[in-house]
């Protein structure tokens, strides 16, 4: 059945966690896919101040979403934006820098640690890729330090992650996203989207990808991907004459931040799996009516993947990897005011943003 398997794996990882603010469960499942590619992070205490939750979808492998699982939040503490309370700075740079410490022999051998399959005769990882040297020498004071050796040539891997992340410090949610995963915040029982899904045949994408040299073909960037923002996929990465955030393909984030108020029930956080089967205003609806019955956050997670479930793989829909987090916010300190978008990406994704919460439809 190609890329599906004849019956579909159910089993699910699952945990739970809480902390003074808030609460939260996970769930993800293989299901009909023949391997699992997401990959996720849930910390409730990142520091003595801060929650970092991430949903990670993989695509041509599974290696870029487990090393952003693995390396994504603490790169983003080490970065000086981090340090000044500049947490959507910090995530926008964060991002872009997965890319570059993915390249050169310390990348390969990290990714090949992390391990898709390796081909005992030439060596190499699938979803990686060998390339012509390429220029790497950018200064850094972290200490992801240079190596030498038979892979210093490595361009990054062709497989690709999307990377939604939200970070919680006090009433302040910052919202980062590249790719389709997707953040939904449930307010007096309404959806709003916290992050937008980077299709190709958006404006904005559409427009950076023309000017970057590739072209888009039945809503795939050169008849290929279908997402217009990813970590990883350095094939569509290749021109030396722009900057990271104008490649064809680009891990440069949209950023969304808002103030929590006590009307701010729970936040979601998950791949597509989850959003080609239910619309952002369904998945809140079907949590609410969970919560009524059941305590235990990951069982509510567990019961949207069933749901989400395709009973067969005929239709496409409900056949992928799912992964969902549920976040439950407590009572807050102090009733804040309504939840404004302070920032983005850039000027352009701010027109394309309201200025509020965007309600979603359901």
């Amino acid at each position: 059945m190609g890329i599906y398997l004849s019956t579909p794996k159910t089993d699910k990882f699952s945990e739970d966690g809480e902390n003074y603010h808030l609460r939260y469960g996970l769930s993800s499942m293989q299901g009909w896919r023949a391997s699992m590619e997401d990959a996720h992070a849930a910390y409730t205490d990142l520091d003595g101040s801060t929650s970092f939750f991430g949903v990670y979808d993989g695509h041509g492998g599974k290696v870029v979403a487990k090393f952003c699982a693995k390396f994504l939040h603490h790169q983003m503490l080490k970065s000086e934006a981090y340090s000044a309370g500049d947490i959507g700075t910090s995530l926008q740079q964060t991002f872009l820098r997965m890319d570059e410490m993915m390249r050169g022999q310390r990348g390969w051998r990290e990714l090949s640690i992390l391990g898709d399959k390796m081909n005992k005769f030439s060596g190499m990882i699938e979803g990686l890729i060998w390339s012509p040297r390429s220029n790497n020498g950018i200064s850094r004071t972290d200490d992801w330090a240079f190596e030498e050796g038979p892979h210093s040539d490595f361009a990054g891997p062709t497989s690709g992650s999307t990377a939604c992340v939200a970070v919680i410090r006090n009433n302040q949610l910052v919202v980062a996203n590249a790719g389709d995963s997707r953040c939904v915040i449930s307010r007096k029982g309404q959806a709003y989207n916290l992050s937008r899904d980077h299709k190709p045949d958006l404006d904005i994408e559409k427009e950076r990808i023309l000017k970057a040299g590739g072209f888009i073909h039945a809503g795939r960037i050169n008849g290929s991907l279908n997402l217009a923002r990813a970590i990883g996929d350095m094939e569509f990465k290749q021109n030396k004459f722009l900057p990271a955030e104008k490649q064809v393909v680009t891990a440069n984030p949209d950023i969304n931040t808002v103030e929590l108020c006590d009307e701010d029930e729970f936040m979601v956080l998950a791949c597509d799996g989850i959003w080609d089967c239910l619309s952002s205003q369904q998945l809140v609806d079907f949590v609410h009516e969970q919560l009524r019955s059941e305590t235990r956050l990951s069982t509510v997670c567990e019961k949207v993947l069933d749901r989400c479930l395709a009973p067969s793989t005929a239709g496409g829909e409900g056949c992928d990897n799912m992964t969902m987090i549920l976040v439950q916010f407590k009572k807050l300190a102090q009733s804040s005011a309504p939840a404004e978008e302070q920032s983005s990406s850039n000027e352009e994704a701010e027109a394309q943003v309201e200025p509020k919460l965007e309600r979603s439809e359901v």
